[in-house]
C-alpha cells in the first residue's frame, strides 16, 4: 500500500505526523510519501518536498508567489505519475491542496481530504469543490461534517486529533527545567505563528508587551516555542532587545504550556491547543492591510478563534488588526496573570473546550477508516 501526502503548514505536518503512526499500526506493509515537515518524516514519511519553504500567509503575500505555487504543483504531479499512489491524502492547506486535488482525480488517483476547508467561515462555494473531488472527506467537528454532508460529501466525523495529541510529556518540575524558567515566575507563552510573515508581524509587538507588564508587575518571564518553519537564528534577533527573560523552546510545545500562566497565540490551530492544555490565553490577528480589507469582505463571522467558535461564545479574548497593539495585549492579558479569579474562570472555560470535542483515540478511528477506504478501492 503506498499513500502520498499534501500539507502545506507546521499545524499540518503535526496533523500528518500523527496519521503516518496511526496508519503504521494498522497496516504493516505502507509506503507513505509527500510533500511535509521533521515530524512526518520523523514518522515514516519520505519527503519529496520540505515545507519550511513555504512560509506565507494572507492574500497579498499568496499573489505574490503564484508562479511558484505552480512549480511546485506541477512537481507533485509528477511525482503522482511516477511512483503512483493508491491514495493522495491532502491535509488542510486548501488554496493550494484544492487545485491539487482536482488535478490528481484526473490522473485516476483517488483522493482523502483531511482538515476540511472552512465553509462556515467564508468561501461556501469551496464545499462544493471538496464533494466532487474528494473521495472521502473526513472533518475534525460534529457541525462542519453535517455541513458537508448537506452538500452531498462522502464526509465522516471520528474526533478531534488533538485530544490525543495535546499532552505534556514531563511534569512540571522537570519541565521548568528543561526549558530554564524560574516557577516563581509569571510565564507568558508568545506564539506568533508558523509562518515568516506572521512571527515579523506579531512577535514584536507580543515582546514589547511582555516588557510592559514586566515594568507594571515584574516577576515576569517568557517563552517562545520555535515553529519548524522558523529559523532560530531569526527569532534570536528578533528578540535580542528584550530586558525580560525570554526562552525559546524546542518541540515539546505542550510542556511549555503547562507551565503558563498565560498565552498571546496568533489565530490559528494554536488557540485550540493551548484551549486544550487550559491556558488562559489571548488570540491575536494581524495580516497586511490588503488581506484584511478582503477578509472583512469575505468572511462573516462573530469569531476568529476555534475555542470560541466550537462553544458558540466568546471565551478566548480575540484582537483584531489595529487593536493589536502591545498597550492593548496588556490591558488584556495583565488580569490573567494577576487576578486569580479571573485566571480561573478562563481556565475552566478552556477545559469545557475538551468536553466539546468527544472522546479521545480519534487518531486511530481516523487511519481505520482510511485503511478501509483503501482496500474497498
Amino acid at each position: 500500500m503506498k499513500i502520498m501526502f499534501s500539507v502545506g503548514e507546521a499545524s499540518g505536518d503535526l496533523h500528518g505526523a500523527a496519521l503516518a503512526k496511526a496508519l503504521v499500526k494498522q497496516v504493516s506493509q505502507v509506503e507513505m510519501i509527500g510533500m511535509g515537515g521533521k515530524h512526518m518524516a520523523s514518522a515514516g514519511v519520505h519527503l519529496v518536498y520540505d515545507i519550511q519553504q513555504l512560509g506565507v500567509v494572507g492574500i497579498g503575500e499568496v499573489i505574490r508567489k503564484i508562479p511558484f505555487f505552480f512549480r511546485l504543483r506541477t512537481y507533485l504531479l509528477d511525482v503522482i505519475r511516477r511512483e503512483k499512489p493508491d491514495i493522495l491524502i491532502c491535509i488542510d492547506y486548501p488554496g493550494f491542496n484544492m487545485q491539487l486535488m482536482k488535478k490528481a482525480k484526473a490522473l485516476g488517483i483517488p483522493v482523502i481530504y483531511y482538515i476540511l476547508p472552512t465553509i462556515w467561515a467564508w468561501n461556501k462555494s469551496r464545499g462544493n469543490v471538496i464533494a466532487r473531488y474528494a473521495d472521502l472527506a473526513i472533518s475534525l467537528f460534529p457541525f462542519e461534517a453535517q455541513l458537508y454532508k448537506q452538500l452531498g460529501t462522502n464526509v465522516i466525523y471520528a474526533g478531534h486529533p488533538l485530544l490525543d495529541m495535546v499532552q505534556p510529556t514531563m511534569d512540571k518540575e522537570k519541565a521548568y527545567a528543561a526549558f530554564d524558567l524560574n516557577p516563581q515566575k509569571k510565564t507568558v507563552l508568545c506564539m506568533p505563528g508558523s509562518r515568516l510573515q506572521e512571527v515579523q508581524r506579531l512577535l514584536p509587538v507580543m515582546m514589547q508587551a511582555v516588557q510592559k507588564l514586566q515594568q507594571r508587575i515584574g516577576n515576569v518571564q517568557c517563552i517562545i516555542p520555535r515553529a519548524p518553519t522558523i529559523s532560530r537564528a531569526l527569532l534570536e534577533r528578533m528578540v535580542y532587545p528584550a530586558t525580560v527573560p525570554v526562552r525559546i523552546g524546542e518541540g515539546n510545545v505542550y510542556d511549555m504550556m503547562q507551565i503558563s500562566t498565560a498565552a498571546v497565540v496568533a489565530s490559528g490551530t494554536a488557540t485550540l491547543e493551548t484551549a486544550l492544555m487550559e491556558v488562559p490565553t489571548v488570540l491575536v490577528y494581524k495580516v497586511n492591510r490588503f488581506t484584511y480589507t478582503m477578509a472583512k469582505l469575505l468572511v462573516h463571522v462573530k469569531y476568529i478563534g476555534l475555542p470560541n467558535i466550537i462553544m458558540g461564545r466568546s471565551i478566548m479574548p480575540e484582537l483584531w488588526q489595529d487593536k493589536v497593539t502591545p498597550q492593548r495585549i496588556v490591558s488584556v492579558l495583565q488580569p490573567l496573570l494577576t487576578n486569580e479569579i479571573i485566571h480561573e474562570r478562563q481556565r475552566c472555560a478552556m477545559a469545557m473546550v475538551r468536553s466539546a470535542l468527544g472522546s479521545r483515540g480519534s487518531v486511530d478511528r481516523i487511519a481505520m477508516e482510511i485503511v478501509k477506504f483503501i482496500k474497498e478501492r
